[in-house]
C-alpha cells in the first residue's frame, strides 16, 4: 500500500527527489522533440513539403503553450501529483495516435495533442520551487531545468538514431512506454501538494490578465523569453534540413548527435543558477542574450563548416538555458499564491516564441536556405536585447 507523503511546512527537497524531479522534466520534454530530427525522414514519408513539415513541428510547441495556458493554472487549485500522474497517461495515449497515424493529417492531429498533454515539467518546476527555500531557488530550479534541457538535446539524439535505423514510428511507441512507467514511478514518490488557492478555474484566467498587467517583470521575462527560445527553435527545427543538404550529406542519425554537443550548456545550468542567487538574474539574462547572439554569429560565418557548427551548439544552448533559468527565478519569487499562473504566463509566452521560430525558421529555409535561418535568430535576438535594455527592473 502507498505510502501517503505530504508536503509540511519546513518540508525540504532532497537531492534524490531533485534527481528524479529533473529526470522527469526530461523524459517528458523529450516528446516535444523527437521529431525535429525526423522532419526530412517523414516528409519523404508522407510526400509532403519541408514547409509543410515545418508547420506540423510547430504545431507541436502550440499545443504545448495551450495545454500550459489552460492546465497549468489547475496546479493553483488541484493536487499537484495527481495532476502530474494524470498528464503522463494522457501524454502516452498521444504518443500512441502518433504511432500510429497513417496520413499527415493525423500526424498533425497527434503532434498537437502531444504537445497539448505534455506540460507535465513546467508543473514539476513549479513544484520544486514551491518546495526550495527562498535562498536556493535559483539553484534548484537550475539543477531541475538541466535535466529539462538535457532531455530536450538527448531527445534528438535518440530520435534520430532509433528513426534512421528503426523507423520514425518506434520513437513514438517507445516514448509512450516511458511515460506510462513515468506515471507509475512518480505516483509513488513524488509527494502530495494540496492547493494552495481556492479560487475557481475561471478566476484563475481572470488573474492571470491582472498578473500581466500589473508585474512588469513579468512582461519583461516574457517577451525576452519568447525570443530566446525562438532563436533556439529556428535552429533545431532547420538542422536536420541543412544536414541533409549537399553541403553535408549526412542523415537524421547525426542531427540527432548534435544534441550529445549541446549537454554541455545543460550541465552549466545548476551554476548559472549560483550565479543569479548571488547577483542577479537580470545579470546572466543579459549575459544569456550575448551567448545566444555570439551563436547565430558563428552560424551565419561557420554554418557550413562541421566545427563552426558544434561551436555554435554549444553556445546556443549555454545563452538559451541561462536566459530560461534566470527568467524563471525571476517570476517563481513574484508570488507564492499565484505562482502557476504567473508561471503559465510566462511559459505560454515562452512557447509561442518558440512555435513561432519553428515555422519561420522552416519557411525561411525553403526560400532563403541557411542565410534565412540565421537572420531569424539574429533578429529574435535584437528584440530580446532592446527590451532588456529598456525595461531595466532589478
Amino acid at each position: 500500500m502507498e505510502q501517503e507523503k505530504q508536503i509540511q511546512n519546513g518540508f525540504k527537497l532532497s537531492p534524490f527527489l531533485i534527481v528524479v524531479m529533473a529526470a522527469a522534466c526530461g523524459i517528458t520534454v523529450a516528446n516535444l522533440y523527437y521529431i525535429q530530427p525526423l522532419l526530412a525522414e517523414i516528409a519523404r514519408f508522407f510526400y509532403v513539403t519541408q514547409g509543410s513539415i515545418g508547420f506540423v513541428a510547430m504545431l507541436t510547441q502550440v499545443g504545448y503553450a495551450i495545454g500550459m495556458l489552460f492546465l497549468l493554472p489547475l496546479a493553483d487549485i488541484r493536487e499537484k501529483r495527481t495532476l502530474i500522474v494524470t498528464m503522463l497517461i494522457f501524454a502516452a495515449m498521444s504518443l500512441v495516435l502518433m504511432f500510429l497515424s497513417h496520413n499527415i493529417a493525423v500526424v498533425a492531429v497527434a503532434a498537437f495533442a502531444i504537445g497539448f498533454t505534455s506540460v507535465v515539467p513546467q508543473l514539476i518546476v513549479s513544484l520544486a520551487a514551491q518546495l526550495a527555500n527562498p535562498k536556493e531557488r535559483g539553484e534548484i530550479i537550475g539543477s531541475v531545468m538541466s535535466g529539462l534541457l538535457i532531455g530536450i538535446l538527448l531527445s534528438r539524439t535518440f530520435s534520430g538514431i532509433v528513426g534512421k535505423y528503426f523507423g520514425w514510428r518506434i520513437v513514438y511507441l517507445i516514448a509512450a512506454i516511458m511515460m506510462l512507467i513515468l506515471a507509475l514511478a512518480l505516483k509513488n514518490i513524488l509527494p502530495r501538494s494540496e492547493p494552495i488557492s481556492k479560487m475557481k478555474y475561471g478566476e484563475l484566467f481572470k488573474s492571470m490578465h491582472y498578473l500581466i498587467k500589473t508585474e512588469p517583470v513579468l512582461r519583461e521575462a516574457s517577451i525576452n523569453g519568447a525570443m530566446m527560445f525562438a532563436a533556439f527553435s529556428a535552429f533545431w527545427t532547420t538542422l536536420s534540413f541543412l544536414l541533409e543538404s549537399p553541403y553535408y550529406n549526412m542523415g537524421s542519425e547525426v542531427a540527432g548527435l548534435f544534441g550529445l554537443v549541446g549537454v554541455t550548456g545543460a550541465l552549466a545550468a545548476p551554476i548559472v543558477g549560483k550565479i543569479a542567487d548571488k547577483k542577479s538574474p537580470r545579470f546572466t539574462i543579459g549575459i544569456g542574450m550575448i551567448i545566444v547572439t555570439s551563436a547565430y554569429i558563428c552560424f551565419t560565418a561557420l554554418g557550413f563548416k562541421l566545427w563552426g557548427l558544434i561551436i555554435g551548439v554549444i553556445l546556443l544552448d549555454l545563452g538559451v538555458q541561462s536566459c530560461q533559468i534566470s527568467n524563471q527565478a525571476r517570476v517563481h519569487a513574484l508570488s507564492e499564491e499565484a505562482r502557476n499562473r504567473i508561471n503559465t504566463v510566462f511559459m505560454v509566452s515562452y512557447f509561442i516564441g518558440g512555435s513561432l521560430g519553428s515555422y519561420l525558421g522552416s519557411l525561411s529555409y525553403a526560400h532563403f536556405g541557411w542565410y534565412g535561418v540565421c537572420f531569424i535568430g539574429i533578429i529574435t535576438q535584437l528584440i530580446a536585447i532592446i527590451i532588456h535594455k529598456i525595461r531595466k527592473f532589478n
